[in-house]
């Protein structure tokens, strides 16, 4: 099992190509390594160390690690929506500098579809705030791939929610898809 305090920009995870990586469900021990993975990654909000081993306990089912040797270099967050249970809330998506430009943001999210126990799910979503070009291009060729219907509306508003301190966050809903 890798350490969990691996910082994943040393040396060692400089390079690394979809054939060395693995894709798994997270395990406890992986949260310290998803804080610092996602401390790498803004513009993503920073969660606690202790939110973060939440996701890798209560949630695994609904979430994926990706490792290169001993280094995470990708990982999916995730739950399903309480009133909406067929439905997988993505909460973040970080994909280090290094594996970047793989695809591996959304084989991260199909494993997660794929995965026994998870098959009736037949909605994402997820928010995005307007400037975050990479994660639109992400969910769009998610649906793309899924062959579903996208939609997106405004869920926490800059002036409202964040009193200015945030962008909006835009709520974008794929679905219905079967896998």
């Amino acid at each position: 099992m890798p350490p969990s305090t691996v910082n994943p920009m040393s040396p060692d995870a400089s390079e690394h190509s979809t054939s060395t990586i693995r894709i798994r469900q997270p395990e406890s021990t992986d949260g310290l390594a998803l804080h610092e993975l996602v401390a790498q990654c803004p513009p993503l909000d920073p969660n606690s160390i202790y939110c973060n081993l939440l996701h890798c306990s209560h949630f695994a089912q609904t979430g994926a690690a990706a490792w290169s040797e001993q280094n995470l270099v990708g990982f999916v967050s995730g739950y399903r929506v309480p009133e909406r249970p067929h439905t997988l809330f993505v909460w973040q998506v970080a994909v280090s500098t290094a594996a970047r430009g793989q695809g591996l943001g959304k084989r991260l999210i199909r494993d997660i579809l794929d995965r026994q126990g998870n098959q009736d799910i037949t909605h994402l979503e997820t928010t995005i705030t307007p400037d975050n070009e990479a994660s639109w291009a992400l969910f769009r060729g998610l649906a793309r791939d899924l062959g579903a219907a996208v939609s997106d509306s405004v869920l926490f508003d800059q002036k409202a929610h964040f009193h200015d301190r945030h962008g909006s966050e835009v709520l974008l809903c794929i679905g219905p898809f079967s896998h």
